[in-house]
């Protein structure tokens, strides 16, 4: 335990960064913030930039946007995280709002990140640097994902848990919590030099979290400094995902050469992914035809979601409440924490929440 960072809680100036984090939280646009408070939309654009309002409109800010007034002091500023650079699954079904919202989620997970830094020792960045060509073909792809499991020294077989995998190796990995809108889906992004990952909270399937952590990883990995959004580069993500979870060398042969659910289901159970992923691993690999590729997806689609053979809640990512238990264990009062690094209690505690499940003790260096 490190000794604590000091923060000028008691100032009294208006820092107009964390207006921009706090409207976006709650998904406001500044028009909408600007009837709210009765200004016009153009004073928003100010106090955002840097101009104080008047105290008797900086308690409506806080009334409005339900946060408290020590979030708004300056002296720890919030780096703000560029849509540009976040790469979002369901970029044109979402809402320049709702990606703002999530990235401002994104932006306190930070500062939270950092707080928590400051008493515990986190697992640092890890992340194979590979040395990839301009096209990324499926053979390259394939040969990444297996860079990243020898890297990391994942044994043969399936991986235990892949969002414990990525908070091990110093990936920030965070649910969604369920008041954003349900259209955004998985993202994530690199900021500080720490990479982050944002899991839907409405995917409560197992199979389905551990797809999306794998597709994820993938964007760290072969897309730091792609632009998002496009289909080649998510289908790009879903060929690694497929081949970190299921390893070519070790599935090829258990995988039918036609359509045999029985069969499939014992795989998904092993292997611990969606039917819809093997079908596609399996077609991808050439074990079955076209047309059993088309009739399998439409057997899916009939079955809609969930699934059939369901492997139990979603994988919960673990670090920052195991971080949160080690410090009270040890004496500390988080909430006076969050206060102190300017962070709101009630939101942080929702960030929290949203992803934690079981909490076991947090082992230090």
């Amino acid at each position: 335990m490190s000794q604590p960072r000091q923060t000028s809680a008691g100032r009294s100036d208006f820092d107009g960064t964390r207006l921009t984090v706090a409207r976006r939280l709650r998904a406001k646009s500044k028009a909408d913030l600007a009837r709210d408070l009765k200004v016009t939309p153009s004073a928003i654009a100010q106090y955002e930039r840097g101009a104080q309002p008047a105290p008797s409109l900086q308690a409506q800010i806080c009334l409005k946007l339900g946060m408290p007034r020590e979030f708004f002091g300056s002296g720890a500023p919030v780096e703000i995280l560029p849509a540009s650079g976040a790469h979002f699954r369901s970029l044109r079904a979402t809402s320049s709002k709702a990606r703002e919202q999530v990235l401002a989620y994104g932006e306190l997970s930070l500062e939270l990140v950092d707080l928590v830094a400051d008493y515990v020792e986190l697992p640092s960045v890890d992340l194979p640097q590979l040395e990839l060509p301009a096209e990324l073909t499926r053979e390259v792809i394939e040969d990444a994902a297996a860079q990243v499991r020898e890297h990391w020294r994942i044994t043969a077989g399936p991986l235990p848990s892949v969002v414990q995998l990525l908070e091990t190796h110093g990936i920030i990995v965070l649910r969604l919590p369920g008041s954003v809108d349900p259209r955004v889906d998985a993202f994530s992004t690199w900021a500080r030099n720490r990479p982050l990952v944002f899991l839907n909270p409405r995917k409560d399937d197992k199979a389905r979290s551990r797809f999306d952590g794998a597709h994820e990883l993938a964007h760290l990995v072969l897309h730091p400094d792609t632009e998002p959004g496009s289909k080649l580069i998510e289908q790009e993500a879903n060929v690694f995902a497929s081949a970190l979870l299921m390893p070519r060398d070790e599935i090829f042969d258990q995988l039918p050469r036609r359509i045999n659910w029985p069969a499939l289901h014992e795989l998904k159970r092993h292997w611990g992914v969606s039917l819809r992923a093997l079908i596609y691993r399996s077609h991808a690999l050439g074990r079955i035809s076209d047309a059993s590729y088309r009739r399998a997806n439409q057997q899916l689609a009939q079955w809609g979601l969930p699934e059939p053979g369901s492997l139990g809640p979603s994988e919960s990512p673990q670090l920052l409440g195991r971080a949160r238990d080690l410090l009270t264990e040890n004496g500390f009062d988080f909430d006076s924490l969050l206060v102190a690094g300017r962070l709101a209690v009630e939101v942080i505690n929702e960030v929290i929440a949203a992803g934690t499940a079981d909490r076991p003790k947090l082992e230090l260096n």
